[in-house]
């Protein structure tokens, strides 16, 4: 019998669990999910629960509740992976898997501690993050009674997860703000080590000018050195300084420890895997599938719905002798709430950059492409749903797994029509 271990039961893992077990045959191949904790999350969900718009329970169920029967599921941390031996040890009475072939889905995860003076006596007291439940919960319960000031959100460093969500963030800000009556109080600024809050060009031309529109100072290019918690400010490595009443921090993010014990990591404990097919250039029998894998596109759900959409079929031909085929192109789709209850979507992959238009059905949406409208926020809300009850569980959805130009507008007539032209 041929084994597959897939390590993690995240969003990737679970799909890749679920989708295998209904594609192989059930007689030739036993299946194995590690996980040390026993509760998913629904990762973006959390940054609604500052805002009241979501609390604790609308993000988190049970990961037995998403394994598929016949699947293994075991409790434990991951000790280490051997890929010349091909066995994982698991820390929990010291047991060893073997196996033919091995998913890495062990996400990525935030460290504050990597950032001088942002994880010490204030954490929780006037520095916050998001990214966390605990994080969320806690700046929520700040939120509630916080009068006003300066608040500031700063990314320490790209990759994230759901790169958008600061934005999303700090939109949802100014909309908070205003519903209680505190925007008047309230000074936000946008730190970001990027050079500007959209970086890509149309989709800039678009939308480039959405935070100013809100009252949102952006500042560019802030690498950040350290933080001052009793002065109350973060410091840049040219030694630029803004000063905070409420720090909300997007912190480094790495993926699993266990991935650098094991030697198979980059410096941030990333996986170098094919962009197309996400083999390993050298285990041809390891994966790297969602956030764990270092690719050139976003760390987010969508992504990993659709690499896990191609990879399943991929796999099946690969396990029965054959070549892979480089079937993954990169497809992110990714709502962003921008307040008031609307919200934009943009539409990408490896080679195409947010292109306006209308999706998935050309001329029709209901969604719109860089554009605001009250349609997208619905379908960012309507999200969750679809998560738990379709995604997480391996379902296919009428969508292509690889993106589609239908409905967007060619590259020169967007930059043509983009509104900072009107």
């Amino acid at each position: 019998m041929k084994k597959l271990v897939i390590l993690g039961a995240g969003t990737a893992g679970t799909m890749v669990a679920n989708r295998l077990r209904r594609l192989l045959d059930r007689d030739e191949w036993q299946i194995t999910i590690v996980d040390q904790n026993e509760t998913h999350y629904y990762q973006p969900g959390f940054l609604f629960i500052p805002f009241g718009m979501y609390s604790k329970n609308d993000v988190i169920k049970p990961r037995r509740d998403f394994i598929p029967a016949g699947v293994e599921f075991i409790m434990s941390p991951i000790e280490l992976i051997e890929p010349e031996h091909n066995r994982v040890r698991l820390a929990r009475d010291n047991r060893t898997l073997s196996y033919d072939f091995l998913v890495i889905a062990t996400g990525t995860q935030t460290h504050p501690d990597q950032t001088t003076g942002l994880h010490e006596h204030e954490w929780h007291k006037s520095i916050y993050d998001f990214y966390t439940i605990e994080g969320a919960v806690a700046l929520a319960r700040h939120l509630r009674t916080w009068q006003g000031g300066r608040l500031v959100l700063n990314v320490v460093e790209n990759p994230i997860k759901c790169p958008v969500a600061p934005l999303e963030f700090i939109m949802l800000a100014d909309w908070f703000f205003h519903e209680q009556g505190l925007r008047d109080r309230v000074e936000l600024i946008y730190a970001t080590p990027l050079p500007g809050a959209f970086t890509k060009p149309i989709a800039s031309k678009h939308l480039g000018d959405i935070l100013e529109r809100k009252n949102v100072q952006v500042v560019p290019e802030f690498m950040i050195e350290h933080v001052d918690p009793d002065a109350r400010k973060i410091v840049a490595y040219d030694e630029q300084e803004i000063e905070y009443d409420l720090l909300v921090t997007v912190p480094l993010n790495m993926g699993n420890e266990v991935v650098a014990r094991s030697g198979l990591g980059d410096e941030l404990n990333y996986i170098a895997v094919d962009k197309h097919t996400f083999v390993s250039p050298t285990y041809p029998n390891i994966f790297a599938l969602g956030d764990a894998a270092a690719l050139p596109t976003s760390k987010a759900g969508s992504v990993a719905h659709f690499a896990v959409d191609c990879f399943a079929e991929n796999f099946l031909r690969y396990a029965d002798g054959l070549e892979m085929l480089p079937t993954f192109d990169g497809h992110a789709n990714c709502f962003i709430e921008s307040g008031f209850g609307k919200g934009l979507l943009i539409d990408f992959n490896y080679d195409v950059e947010p292109l306006p238009g209308k999706y998935p059905l050309p001329g029709v949406g209901p969604f719109s492409l860089l554009e605001e409208s009250e349609a997208n926020h619905w379908g960012k809300m309507m999200f969750r749903w679809l998560y738990w009850n379709t995604l997480l569980k391996g379902q296919e959805l009428p969508l292509p797994a690889r993106m589609s130009m239908a409905g967007k507008w060619k590259q020169a007539e967007a930059l043509w029509t983009s509104p900072s032209r009107n």
